[in-house]
């Protein structure tokens, strides 16, 4: 398995990552910890979790659950030192969680303590902020994103005294780097210049949705990760499993991801399918799995620096794991071009 850096830090990660948001809803704690060991054994280094975790659904009942489950492998194997481990601070929205409101100053330490705890664990290798506290465009905000509203002092205040927090948990020990989540390029640039002028830990890496359905990183983002050394972790690098192929022709698999979530987070669109067609077209062409050639694609990318991958089952985690290692050809890579031209966001 290859390894990149991740950004800065002197931190080296797998360039696949073990998403677990579905631990502790769709799937249970030992087919979790069958995962974990299958995904060591591949050569994956790199763990990712959040403290709303688990989804599908999201609920006050089994919020922070997918950090336990880890935790209890961490404790029933010992091999927590085999592992980088990225989580997340909830921000504003999830009312079960601190009520809903923003990330601050006085929220990173109570968040952090109860991510600690529930992973049996004294450090955080990567911790990220889930959401900016002025809002964002992603999961299909974009369509109606209007920045306008924004105060510039707020956003300025705020993000330096989150850098502050920050600090302070890394000399105390408890988090070893820090990650972004769902950001701009704009929000990533200033969380940046802030650090160095200021003082507080360099952003490292951003977490946004990245596929072969999904390019907005493609233009600023990649330009700003590019220069400044930031990765891109990809999430939903399969598009919510529409990658696959297997809701094609109005199908939907008993158990999978549109039997809790009909519209697949807004994903499901009258174009997306076609552009489905597209790609599976390119795979099939190629002889290539078609969940192998979405990942793949992710990983080749000049600013990606883990592709974050979920399994909901050990089966569907054998079939990724299969196609680890693959690197597509420059053919493939301009026919991928050629369909995304012919379907540009089809979400």
């Amino acid at each position: 398995m290859k390894m990149n850096p991740l950004g800065r830090t002197g931190i080296e990660v797998s360039e696949l990552c073990l998403g677990t948001m579905t631990y502790g809803t769709q799937t249970a704690e030992a087919d979790a910890h069958t995962q974990i060991d299958m995904a060591l054994d591949a050569g994956i280094n790199f763990l990712d979790a959040a403290e709303m975790y688990p989804v599908n659904p999201v609920s006050a009942e089994t919020q922070g659950r997918t950090e336990e489950i880890i935790g209890t492998w961490f404790a029933r194997t010992g091999r927590r030192g085999d592992v980088v481990l990225a989580t997340k601070h909830a921000g504003a929205g999830p009312k079960h969680i601190r009520d809903g409101v923003g990330i601050s100053a006085a929220s990173v330490p109570v968040a952090i303590e109860g991510s600690l705890r529930r992973l049996q664990t004294d450090v955080i290798d990567l911790y990220q902020l889930h959401w900016p506290n002025r809002g964002s465009y992603m999961f299909r905000q974009n369509w109606t994103y209007d920045p306008s509203k924004q105060d510039y002092a707020d956003t300025m205040a705020h993000m330096e005294e989150v850098l502050d927090a920050l600090q302070r948990e890394v000399d105390k020990g408890r988090i070893r780097a820090f990650g972004l989540s769902n950001e701009s390029a704009w929000g990533t640039a200033q969380w940046l210049r802030i650090a160095a002028e200021k003082g507080g830990p360099r952003v490292a890496s951003i977490q946004n949705e990245y596929s072969l359905l999904c390019r907005l990183f493609d233009t600023d983002l990649a330009e700003l990760c590019v220069n400044e050394d930031v990765g891109l972790l990809a999430f939903s690098p399969l598009a919510a499993g529409l990658l696959t192929g297997k809701y094609q022709g109005g199908a939907v698999p008993e158990g999978s991801r549109m039997t809790f979530v009909g519209n697949l987070g807004g994903r499901k669109s009258d174009r997306v399918f076609d552009a489905v067609d597209a790609y599976l077209d390119i795979a099939d062409r190629h002889g290539l799995d078609p969940v192998h050639m979405a990942l793949a694609f992710t990983v080749q990318r000049p600013f990606t620096c883990s592709s974050i991958f979920g399994a909901t089952t050990t089966d569907q985690l054998t079939r990724i794991l299969k196609g680890a290692d693959l690197r597509l050809s420059d053919e493939v890579m301009a026919e991928i071009n050629a369909a995304h031209k012919a379907h540009p966001m089809p979400y």
